[in-house]
């Protein structure tokens, strides 16, 4: 039986976590899909494939940061996206599926906390479900099995170091 699972807070980590998930998962056999909502940028996590087959990563963002309210081609690039994993999640077609920064795209209104509830409450038992990203809406805290809160108490940021590829990107 899968269960679901909740990394949210403002802390750094909270996608780092998912796919050291995701690794471990791979590494015992299993098939693994990761869907990264609002991100459209070039991560270094993109090239996971390459190394571990039985990993997918696909993005559903822009390629841009979200300032102020979201376009239209935003709001269309997450429904889109969650069109497709919410496929995956219904019919079990992977044993692990990430959605990253879901609970963000569900606070800035790309998509709304129901139709999220809606797919997980019809999922298929065969598949462990992660949601990653800040403000995680209290229905997902409370629907989740596992929720970690990844707190941010001390960060380089604040001396002024810029992310660095491999470490934040």
């Amino acid at each position: 039986m899968g269960y679901v699972h909740v990394y949210t807070g403002n802390g750094k980590g909270k996608t780092t976590a998912a796919f050291g998930l995701a690794l471990r998962a791979a590494c015992a056999g299993k098939s693994v899909y990761i869907g990264q909502f609002i991100k459209g940028m070039k991560y270094s996590e993109l090239d996971v494939p390459k190394y571990i087959p039985n990993i997918i990563v696909e993005q559903f963002g822009r390629g841009c940061f979200i300032k102020g309210a979201p376009a239209q081609e935003d709001i269309d690039a997450a429904k889109n996206g969650f069109e497709k994993v919410s496929k995956y999640i219904l019919d079990g077609t992977f044993d692990l599926i990430i959605l990253d920064e879901i609970n963000i795209a569900v606070y800035l209104k790309l998509l709304t906390t129901d139709e999220v509830l809606q797919v997980l409450k019809n999922r298929s038992e065969r598949s462990e479900i992660v949601l990653t990203g800040r403000y995680a809406p209290r229905e997902f805290i409370d629907y989740a099995d596992l929720v970690s809160e990844i707190v941010e108490v001390k960060h380089y940021y604040q001396k002024g170091v810029q992310a660095r590829k491999g470490i934040e990107f």
